[in-house]
């Protein structure tokens, strides 16, 4: 769960979710990120280290630019599980029994 955690802390910003959306087209380096975004480098730097970090985007060097795009895999597993947490199911933590308190 924490390694969701980090996803969907990752989610919480206005401009990873506009780079993640300018990934959708495909692979890009960092210069078109930066110019589609009109942001700094060292702002697309900071954030794509966060992307990154999550396991949402996967990265690879291209002479002196990184290139950068989406890890599938991730977000695939990101669906099942937000559609896992607000599904019914037997193990539903609403089921559990509450432990018997000492007083």
């Amino acid at each position: 769960m924490d390694r969701r955690v980090e996803v969907l802390k990752a989610l919480s910003d206005r401009n990873r979710l506009l780079i993640l959306d300018m990934l959708s087209c495909g692979e890009m380096c960092a210069c078109d990120i930066m110019e589609g975004l009109e942001l700094t480098q060292p702002t697309i730097s900071h954030h794509m280290k966060i992307l990154v970090r999550a396991g949402l985007v996967k990265c690879k060097k291209q002479g002196k630019w990184m290139c950068y795009s989406i890890n599938k895999p991730v977000v695939d597993d990101l669906f099942e599980y937000i559609n896992y947490i607000v599904g019914p199911k037997k193990d539903c933590i609403c089921n559990r029994k509450p432990k018997a308190s000492n007083q």
